[in-house]
């Protein structure tokens, strides 16, 4: 089965888009992807609709809140249904299992002992500064923590994860 995995960072917030519910206005900065075949690739929003061919062309499309962020922000840009078809989404998945949301440097940090290196809020803050090459780093680090993640629990059935007193607890999942 061919995998690819995905993040997309923005150039506007919710609060500039209106809401959470215009999550499909706030525009591509940049997007990351990683396969095994193809290793790391950087999308500009001018490539987005090369993205979404891309991302479609595989068997399985892997993220951490895609379907309610990344596949909604792309679908501005061209239909997603394909991506949303093959979708496999660790957020949907912890969610169903722990009954609750959890992010994924709370994942990241017990599992792997590594966390994200920065947030969407900084990556903001980058777009507006025109840093593009610090979203290209920060987006690609959250790709690799993402695969070390699977990686992690296809190999050990399970995901450690920190609730929300900062207590590492664990859940079992098969990927």
């Amino acid at each position: 089965m061919r995998e690819v995995y995905y993040d997309v960072e923005t150039q506007k917030s919710a609060q500039e888009v209106g809401g959470w519910h215009n999550v499909h206005l706030m525009l591509v900065a940049l997007a990351v992807t990683w396969s095994k075949e193809d290793g790391f690739q950087h999308w500009r929003e001018s490539q987005v609709k090369d993205l979404i061919r891309y991302l479609s062309s595989f068997d399985r499309v892997i993220s951490f809140n895609g379907d309610r962020f990344d596949a909604k922000v792309l679908g501005y840009y061209g239909d997603v249904s394909e991506i949303n078809r093959k979708s496999l989404d660790l957020a949907v998945v912890l969610k169903r299992n722990l009954g609750h949301r959890i992010g994924l440097h709370a994942i990241a940090q017990a599992t792997l002992g590594t966390g994200k290196s920065a947030d969407g809020l900084t990556s903001l803050r980058w777009w507006k500064e025109g840093k593009v090459e610090l979203i290209a780093s920060y987006c690609e680090h959250d790709v690799q923590v993402l695969v070390d993640i699977f990686r992690f629990a296809r190999g050990n059935g399970y995901l450690r994860y920190l609730d929300l007193s900062g207590n590492e607890r664990i859940t079992y999942l098969k990927l």
